[in-house]
């Protein structure tokens, strides 16, 4: 067991795929639609260099060929089974995290810049415009939030 699994059970977890899909999930949709929104954050994580030294160490590959982009958001999530959790993130990582993805807010923009008129964010295609449009408006938010915590 890694690191990573066996700290799953008992810490802060963001999100997690099986919670969608488990939920109110499209029945039309595959199962993978419920990881593209999780990956998109762990892909901006990884582009951001937020990611803890532990989640670095067992996912160089995936973190490299994500930098490649040879392999996509939902993939990415998929590896790590739809799972959102502290200990994949670094200290600044996890204090964005808390205040970005459990505040709410990056739902907000999920919805504000991809959604918009879908039927859901399940509905969402996992291409690299969309996490491009996406990776533009979290790239401001941690900028914005980085001066309001006085981090930099």
């Amino acid at each position: 067991m890694s690191v990573l699994d066996k700290e799953k059970s008992d810490k802060n977890i963001y999100d997690n795929a099986k919670k969608h899909f488990l939920g109110n999930f499209p029945p039309s949709l595959p199962i993978e639609q419920a990881y593209v929104h999780i990956g998109m954050y762990l892909g901006w994580i990884i582009d951001t260099e937020l990611y803890s030294e532990d989640f670095e160490d067992e996912a160089d590959i995936q973190i490299f060929r994500f930098k490649r982009r040879e392999i996509s958001c939902t993939i990415l999530s998929e590896i790590w089974d739809g799972y959102l959790g502290h200990e994949l993130f670094n200290n600044i990582g996890n204090m964005f995290t808390y205040y970005y993805y459990g505040g709410g807010l990056y739902h907000n923009d999920y919805e504000n810049v991809l959604v918009k008129k879908l039927p859901s964010i399940y509905h969402v295609k996992d291409n690299w415009d969309n996490y491009d449009k996406l990776k533009e408006v979290m790239d401001i938010r941690y900028k914005d939030w980085k001066k309001l915590v006085n981090i930099d």
